[in-house]
This record gives C-alpha cells, structure tokens and sequence, in this order.
C-alpha cells in the first residue's frame, strides 16, 4: 500500500478539511445573522455535509488504490468510504430533525450545528484510524463533542444531569483504554496497527510477551470501545443520556456515534488482532461472544418496563449492540458485512423511530408512552410509520430488520456459533413486547375525549418518507450489502 507524505495528503483529506472550514463558517454566520433568521446556519451546514460527500465519492471514484496518509496515521479505502457516507447521511438527517424540533434554543443554533460538524469529523477520523495515537485522538475528539451536545439544554435539569453522567463514565473509559493503548504500544514497540499483530504474534512464540499480558491490554481498549458502542458492562451511561438529551442528539448519538464505534472496532480487532498465530494464543472473540450475548440480553430486559419512549429505544440501541458485536465475533468477510449491512439498515429505521418521537413530543409534549395512545386516529401516516420501524426493529419480516438480522444469524451459524444465534434469535423474541406495548397504545388505547386531532405540513410526511421507504425496500434490494461486502474486501485479514 503507498504511504504518502504530509503535504502530498491534503488532497486525498478534502472532506475533512470542508468539515472544519464549514464549521467555522457556520460559527461565522451565526454572528452575523439575526436570531430570527438562525435557520440559516442549519441550511449552510447541510450545504456543507453536501460538499463533504461530494468529496468523499470525487475521491473514492478518482483513486481506486487504497493509500496511507499522513506517514501511516489514516488509512483511504473503500471501508472508510463507506461509514464516512453512513456517517454523513445521520449527520444531515440529525440536522433536519434539529429545524423540527421545539426543544432547542434558536440563540444557539450557531453553536449546535458547528458542533454536529466537529463531530462529523471526529468520527471520520475514527473509521480511518490506523495509528494507536490517532486512534485515542479521534475517540476523544467524538467524546468532547458528544458531552457538550448531551448537555446543550442548559435549561434542563435532566439534560445537565445527561453530560455529567456521560463526561464522567466517558473519562474513566477514556483512561483505561490509553492504558491498554500504551500496554499495546509498549509490548509491540509499534502504534501501526498493520504491524502489532505480526509482532505480538512473534512475541507469544518466544515467550518473550504472556498471553495473559496481551488479553488484559485487549480488554482494557473494548473498554474504550465498547463504552461507544453501549455494550455490557461499559453501557450505563446510554439510558440517562439518551434520556436526558436533546431528541435530536439522541438519534444521531444512538446511529453515528454506534457506527463510528464499530468502524473502530472492526479497524482494530480485526487490522491489528487477525493473526491466526494471535487467535491462537488468546481467544478474545470468544470474549466477545460473551460480550455479545450479554450486551442483547441486558439491554432487552432493560427495556421491557420503560414507560420514556427515549430510554426504551436506548435500551433497544443497547440490544442492537449486542447483535451487531454477533459479526464481530467472526473472523469472516461474511461477519463484517452482516454488520455493514445491518449499520445501514439501522441507520432507516431508528432514525426513523426518533423522528416519531420529535414529531409526537412537539405536538402533543410527551415523550411516555401515554402520549401514543390513540395516535392512529389523531395522525394515521405517522403511527404506521411508526409501527413499519418498531416492526422492523423487531426484525420481523418483510422489513429490512429482518434481512439485517438473518445475515447476521447465518454468519455466526457458519461458524459453528450456535449457541449465540440462539441467544439473538430469544431476545429477538423478548424485543416484540416492548415494541408491542407501543404499538398497542397507538391502536388500541382511547387518547380520551380532550385530545385533538394532530396534523403535519407536506415536508414533515417527505421526511419521513425518505425512511419508511428504504425500510420496506432495501431488504430486497441488496445493493447495499453488495457494497458493504465491496468495503469489507479492503481489510486486511492476517
């Protein structure tokens, strides 16, 4: 692979470079217009996310080759094309949930949506990373941000209580995985995760590193990881912050910030620790198996008697965690694709869900499931949009949940993991009646006499549209797992 210089990497960094001018432009507008015409800093930032992913598929399409930038720091493939693209599709939906949402102040939209740009680069930094230092860089760069966009409504208590809650979890998490880091770092002598599995595995058969070593430094970077992904034991931040933060910034932190973390996690586990010498030494994805199985059990059972629409999907996002670590589990293209195609698939319908709910809590001013009941009668479009993305979150066909889950289920079935499909496939099951309790007040429950009927503008039900439709669709399309196998090809498996 060519490794290029500084200088000769700026071209091929162009989309994060627009990022950051945007950015500050955005800012810049903010001073300059009035507070009634804010939403004007909303419209420059989505020209921006426009710009950005014009760049991204100008060089994706113009150097086919796989490069290493910034003397190895970050590396430019078709993986990193493919969550940056995924990445700035819940950037953009997150900014027009933002211009429907009655919860954030207009004085502040400058800041707001300069921050969703900063976080936007954060993470593609984090699907590129391929250096042990840039890798805590960009972590950090994400975790700064999303502490300061958990706790944007300074006016509420419950969102205050959400950023200390997330900065104080997130620091301690942050500090163990530095130290895995430097554990990793001081055994291989190296922070190029292309060479420390070749260097680890040497190490175990000289006797010269203890499996034990390289097991305990592994374990403490799932903690870094694993504290963005909401897995068990790293995910008692998510159901309070979830909660507690703006609608829109719980969307996009329960979409991006998950698949941010797995493009993290498949770049380390699977670059840096695929040596077949390295498996046989120390059996991490057994580890994650286990992970795996806990993290889809907690956050299911967690969530069967939540009554806050906001917290139950946390503990749902919590669960999909648990199936989408089924992939990573697999040493297999087959594994990394299931989770490709099931992030894409996730991206629809939960993003989907959370528009329901902004769209529930500014007409009716509830985010319970009492504010539900009798939805059908007063907006029809907008509870069987509702039901179409809790059905396919279920994973019940024919809805893309379903495809996403059967991939996912087949891959670990080839690999003899049986007992973790059957896992996935009871909590499946247990996720039906908490996706069904909602769907119940919605059909089934009387609103009461004093409740009005709701209605929504043209633009609202195109939004919403542009979710619903991929969600019923893309299961038989399957142009999206075609690419998410293409993505996967670049990997390198050691």
């Amino acid at each position: 692979m060519q490794t290029l210089s500084n200088i000769d990497s700026l071209l091929h960094f162009s989309p994060e470079i627009l990022l950051v001018i945007f950015a500050a432009a955005v800012i810049i507008l903010d001073l300059i217009v009035k507070d009634d015409e804010s939403v004007a800093v909303a419209y420059l930032s989505l020209v921006g996310l426009g710009c950005v992913f014009a760049a991204v598929l100008i060089i994706h399409f113009s150097f086919r080759n796989p490069v290493s930038l910034f003397e190895g720091m970050i590396r430019l493939d078709e993986f990193s094309t493919f969550f940056k693209i995924l990445l700035l599709l819940a950037t953009a939906a997150t900014v027009l949930f933002s211009l429907r949402s009655e919860e954030l102040d207009a004085r502040l939209k400058g800041e707001y949506y300069a921050l969703l740009l900063a976080i936007t680069l954060g993470m593609f930094l984090m699907a590129s990373s391929t250096n042990l230092l840039m890798i805590f860089i960009s972590l950090e760069t994400v975790s700064l941000t999303s502490y300061i966009l958990a706790g944007f409504l300074t006016h509420s208590p419950r969102s205050s209580e959400a950023a200390f809650k997330y900065i104080t979890y997130g620091a301690v998490a942050s500090g163990t995985m530095l130290f895995g880091l430097s554990l990793l770092f001081g055994m291989a002598g190296t922070g190029d995760l292309t060479q420390i599995g070749g260097r680890l595995t040497e190490l175990l058969a000289s006797g010269e590193v203890a499996p034990l070593a390289v097991l305990i430094a592994i374990t403490f970077v799932l903690a870094g990881v694993g504290y963005k992904i909401a897995s068990v034991p790293f995910h008692m931040w998510s159901p309070d912050v979830y909660e507690g933060a703006p609608i829109p910034i719980t969307a996009f932190l329960s979409v991006a910030s998950k698949s941010a973390g797995f493009a993290l996690f498949i770049r380390f586990f699977y670059t840096g620790f695929g040596a077949t010498g390295l498996m046989e030494a120390v059996d991490w994805p057994f580890m994650l198996a286990i992970v795996s199985a806990l993290t889809m059990t907690v956050g299911n059972l967690a969530a069967l008697p939540q009554q806050n629409v906001k917290r139950l999907l946390a503990y749902s996002s919590i669960a999909h965690g648990g199936y989408l670590l089924m992939g990573g589990v697999l040493l297999t293209s087959e594994g990394v694709g299931a989770i490709l195609f099931y992030l894409l698939v996730y991206l629809f319908m939960n993003l989907g869900a959370f528009y329901v709910v902004i769209l529930v809590a500014n007409e009716i001013g509830s985010e319970t499931t009492d504010g539900y009941r009798g939805l059908s009668s007063r907006a029809p479009l907008v509870a069987w949009a509702m039901v179409i993305f809790l059905v396919s979150l279920a994973g019940i066909p024919p809805f893309a949940g379903f495809f996403g889950k059967w991939i996912l289920f087949t891959a670990v079935l080839e690999q003899g993991y049986y007992w973790l499909a059957l896992v996935g496939l009871l909590n499946s099951v247990i996720s039906l009646y908490y996706y069904a309790r909602i769907v119940k007040a919605m059909f089934f429950e009387d609103a009461g006499a004093e409740a009005a009927s709701v209605s929504f503008s043209t633009g609202t039900f195109a939004l919403l549209s542009v979710f619903v439709i991929p969600t019923i669709f893309i299961g038989f399309l399957n142009i999206f797992y075609t690419f998410s196998n293409i993505s996967v090809s670049v990997i390198p498996m050691q």
